[in-house]
């Protein structure tokens, strides 16, 4: 069973589908998805597999190949049609990797303090199993959670807000698979996007936080050079997370990104007519 917040009604128009980071869950898009929702937009958020919380008793292979496959096999399922598909994060790395292989399934691209340079999980996919999983005990720590909430931060959050967000971000890491899903993912070798950034022709919306001090702004210009068709914002007094820190500065994005689109529609409609 795959865990996911499936919208209120399905629309004629073209879907919005949120991805979350790494070791997240849908739970990422709680402040932003009534906003979507609210602007008309048929949204889903989806957990990628070994995160979040889907069901994963009988526990399968949790490495990007597998991942990108549960993923299109919901998609196939379910959404049915080309999306905009929405990724923060290591989500884009996520996203771009599912839109060059499955072209037809995406639309349009948003990429959001977009994490898609590392190269996979580097020398933590050479640890043995033992000391993995002590890495991954470490990973789901509160102090650690803690601090890596407060350092996406642009500005120092009140105490209660941080550790909302760290009890909510380690939600899912109290689900028993937990511990084996993370374990095989950083063993297999991650994510490595860099040499096929090139290969994503969707139409795409690179959002960045000002302030983030996570990914360098740097690697958001490089990135807007390496896409073939794609535009940049950048979110003031914002950090590594605009979805959770500034929800209605992004959901304003993306509704001009989306709308934009319907417009240049409207406008070639008008000129075949007249």
């Amino acid at each position: 069973m795959s865990s996911c917040v499936k919208p209120l009604m399905q629309r004629k128009e073209t879907p919005v589908v949120l991805l979350h980071g790494f070791d997240s869950s849908c739970l990422e898009w709680r402040y932003a998805y009534p906003l979507l929702e609210e602007s008309g937009f048929e949204t889903w958020a989806i957990d990628i597999l070994g995160w979040g919380f889907s069901d994963l008793e009988k526990l399968p292979p949790c490495d990007v190949v597998s991942k990108r496959n549960h993923f299109y096999q919901f998609w196939k399922s379910y959404i049915k049609r080309p999306m905009i598909l929405v990724g923060p994060s290591l989500g884009s790395a996520i996203a771009i990797d599912f839109a060059v292989n499955y072209p037809e399934a995406v639309k349009k691209l948003v990429l959001i303090g977009a994490s898609v340079y590392a190269k996979g999980t580097g020398n933590l996919a050479t640890l043995p199993r033992t000391v993995a999983y002590a890495g991954v005990n470490l990973l789901k720590s509160i102090p650690l959670r803690f601090y890596v909430n407060y350092f996406a931060a642009t500005t120092n959050k009140p105490f209660s807000t941080t550790l909302d967000w760290t009890n909510v971000g380690r939600l899912h890491c109290l689900m028993p698979w937990w511990d084996d899903a993370t374990v095989d993912f950083m063993t297999s070798g991650g994510y490595n996007v860099a040499s096929i950034i090139g290969k994503a022709k969707q139409k795409t919306l690179i959002i960045w936080g000002e302030n983030d001090r996570i990914i360098s702004n740097k690697l958001a210009v490089q990135l807007h050079c390496e896409l073939p068709n794609a535009t940049i914002r950048q979110i003031p007094n914002c950090g590594h997370l605009p979805h959770v820190e500034r929800p209605d500065f992004v959901v304003k994005l993306i509704v001009e990104f989306v709308q934009s689109q319907r417009d240049t529609k409207k406008l070639s409609l008008c000129r075949s007519q007249v």
